[in-house]
């Protein structure tokens, strides 16, 4: 894989002309229940770039661990980033892959929360603004994991299943088992609606949002190919598309 980190100086220079994307995956240090490691975000968002430039000329970025995580501030082990802070990295970001001559960015984000996504697209925007043969795309998994799921709805058996239950649990068992510490009960958060709340463990003590009991790694082997097939369609499409 060609990542960025790895490469030396002439070999990134001749991977430039090679790659006319550069992939950036992003995570978050967060709680994943007691049973998933809490890089599971940046773990699932790195494994899908690996093996999306086993496919395509991209070149991977080194990963930013740390997201914004707000219904999962209070669990032991999760840090954040403040809003402004996550949009000033991505936009610092993005400034240097344009300066090292790069015009291509995909933003891979393994971490789903609102106001994360949010600083990760406003960025995206302020990068389009600055730049205006600069192409970028900004993908949640989550939203490519629902277009899996609409294609393909055998592969989930929980309804709803959202965070660190079924899924999440799947394809850490495929991609890093040594990690995974069992299996934690089914739970769902119950947050008040609308309400904004300090004590956020006592809504949702286990943070699981799901059945983790139901995962098997085959179930996370099928779910990682089928995403790495519709984002290498995402990198088609970024690279086709004209500068707009």
């Amino acid at each position: 894989m060609p990542h960025w980190a790895d490469l030396t100086m002439p070999a990134w220079a001749e991977w430039r002309q090679k790659a006319p994307t550069v992939l950036l995956p992003v995570g978050s240090v967060e709680e994943h229940g007691p049973h998933l490691p809490l890089g599971t975000d940046a773990f699932h968002a790195l494994e899908l770039a690996r093996r999306v430039a086993e496919r395509r000329p991209v070149l991977v970025a080194p990963p930013l661990y740390y997201g914004l995580c707000r219904s999962t501030s209070e669990h032991p082990g999760t840090l954040s980033l403040s809003s402004l802070t996550l949009r000033a990295v991505i936009l610092d970001l993005g400034r240097e892959f344009h300066r090292q001559g790069l015009r291509r960015l995909l933003i891979l984000s393994g971490h789903a929360g609102g106001t994360h996504m949010a600083m990760l697209t406003d960025a995206g925007e302020a990068l389009l603004g600055e730049f205006p043969e600069l192409r970028v795309a900004v993908v949640n998994i989550l939203d490519l994991l629902r277009e899996v799921l609409a294609a393909r709805p055998e592969l989930v058996a929980t309804p709803g299943d959202a965070h660190a239950g079924e899924v999440e649990t799947a394809l850490m068992l495929a991609c890093r088992p040594e990690l995974v510490q069992g299996r934690a009960p089914a739970e769902r958060p119950a947050f008040p609606r609308y309400l904004l709340v300090r004590d956020k463990r006592r809504f949702w003590p286990g943070g699981v949002w799901g059945d983790p009991g139901r995962a098997t790694p085959e179930q996370g082997e099928a779910l990682l190919e089928a995403e790495t097939q519709r984002l290498c369609e995402v990198i088609d499409s970024l690279e086709k598309m004209p500068g707009l």
